[in-house]
């Protein structure tokens, strides 16, 4: 009954066999193993781009920052949600890693609208040497509140960012859950959507720990090399990096993986919304916000389940509605869900 996160999961065999694989003879360092090359291509073909610059990482707060720093100088500002992971869970990463440009927050608890990310560029003082300049936009899909942008959704906030000539960079931690949510191609939701950069997530869903980042303007391509290198986030071992990307591509795992996600995440969540459970936002892949009574919290807690209460404690009115994160990934049982659920 672990619901707390999908960064706690196992790593998925078909991830796993080609670590192990890579484990049996030598390969060169730094990013020049014979993997690397297979990655290469798959990446480039998942994504519909041939001249794509792909490289890898281990972290996720890695893959974000180093991508932003490529498109932001010290004295420009990202605009991004107030909710997005890289401002409530990177500790000043990319601030630091882009020599202290700021981050610029759109009001929302959710999705960023066109709306308010025009209001927030407009408010920048252009031209003004006294205030920051107007650097990258960053969007998170799958929202750090379980929902997915549209298509729609994404070219609109895309199409702001080029009336004012901005880049975009795309946060995708669980890019395949929003892919697998949504029916699309990986170009439909990154460049054929108006994207410049995304951190395509693996960690997340199965693999052990490794981001990559894909830039669609191969002139970044050295840039990133050295700030990976000196932010410390080259690997001399590049190569059990590879072997995680290439399992997890393989045969079309990641889309797979996501799916028995989301499609665990969706069991859950009828089974709570059958009980009573009031949602906070609408799950959309495989990550649920929502509430029901703390006396139901304890018995839960108490029989072992783990997952993040959101914004209380199990102290207190035994009936009062309390929120909670529950996350999926692929190796949940409907056994497990079932004995969660048999507390409610």
């Amino acid at each position: 009954m672990f619901f707390a996160s999908d960064n706690a999961g196992p790593v998925h065999p078909s991830v796993m066999n080609r670590v192990i694989a890579a484990n049996t003879a030598h390969q060169m360092p730094y990013g020049k193993d014979e993997i690397m090359d297979e990655v290469r291509d798959r990446i480039r073909e998942v994504f519909e781009a041939p001249e794509a610059a792909v490289y890898l990482v281990a972290t996720g707060t890695a893959a974000n920052v180093l991508a932003l720093a490529c498109y932001t100088q010290p004295w420009q500002t990202t605009f991004c949600s107030k909710v997005s992971h890289i401002q409530m869970d990177e500790c000043n990463a990319p601030e630091f890693y882009a020599g202290g440009a700021k981050l610029t927050l759109i009001d929302t608890n959710d999705k960023m609208t066109p709306d308010a990310l025009e209001a927030a560029i407009a408010g920048q003082a252009v031209g003004n040497v006294h205030g920051a300049q107007p650097g990258a936009v960053s969007i998170t899909q799958v929202t750090e509140r379980g929902s997915v942008h549209t298509l729609e959704e994404l070219s609109a906030l895309t199409a702001v960012a080029k009336r004012h000539d901005l880049p975009v960079h795309l946060d995708g931690a669980r890019f395949a859950n929003a892919m697998v949510s949504l029916g699309c191609s990986a170009a439909e939701m990154s460049w054929k959507a108006g994207v410049d950069v995304v951190s395509f997530g693996g960690t997340k869903n199965g693999c052990m720990g490794v981001e990559a980042v894909v830039f669609f303007d191969p002139s970044k391509a050295w840039e990133f090399e050295l700030r990976r290198k000196r932010g410390a986030h080259l690997f001399s071992k590049h190569r059990f990096l590879s072997a995680q990307m290439a399992g997890y591509l393989q045969d079309d795992a990641f889309l797979q993986i996501a799916q028995e996600a989301n499609a665990n995440a969706a069991y859950l969540a009828d089974g709570l919304r059958s009980r009573g459970a009031s949602f906070l936002h609408e799950p959309k892949a495989n990550m649920i916000f929502a509430s029901w009574p703390r006396k139901v919290h304890q018995k839960m807690q108490n029989a072992g389940a783990k997952y993040y209460l959101w914004g209380a404690t199990l102290e207190g009115d035994p009936d009062e509605p309390i929120a909670a994160r529950l996350v999926c990934d692929w190796s949940v049982t409907r056994d497990q869900i079932d004995s969660f659920l048999s507390h409610f």
